[in-house]
């Protein structure tokens, strides 16, 4: 297996863990399920060595996690409307890789590139 290929299989291996978000539409449920569980939204480029990393750091990490939580990830490349309108609801600005971090409704956290971990995320959960 070539170095593209094996980077592939890293980038799909996993998401089933995931809810997908796919529709702005969700963003309204995600903000009422904030109110009762930690949501976490993780934007992700498909084809960025950075973002595959932080994923899989995210993935190889999750048993470490405290809490209730739950995963949503956006495939950036996809769904751009989506994260543009996440930077504007949770007044975040726009990163590839990125996590959000959602409250009551509120972004209480987000990181990017390399400051994404799961430590990061217990501090916050």
């Amino acid at each position: 297996m070539g170095f593209l290929d094996r980077l592939k299989a890293s980038q799909s291996a996993g998401i089933s863990d995931w809810d997908m978000l796919t529709s702005i539409d969700q963003l309204d449920a995600i903000d009422q399920l904030s109110k009762h569980k930690t949501v976490v939204l993780f934007k992700h480029s498909t084809t960025c060595g950075i973002s595959a990393g932080a994923k899989t750091r995210l993935e190889s990490e999750w048993s470490d996690l405290n809490g209730e939580i739950q995963f949503y990830y956006l495939d950036l490349l996809s769904y751009r409307p989506i994260s543009n309108e996440i930077a504007s609801r949770y007044s975040v600005r726009h990163e590839s890789p990125q996590i959000v971090v959602i409250k009551d409704g509120v972004a209480v956290h987000n990181s990017s590139h390399h400051s994404i971990s799961i430590s990061d995320l217990n501090k916050v959960v």
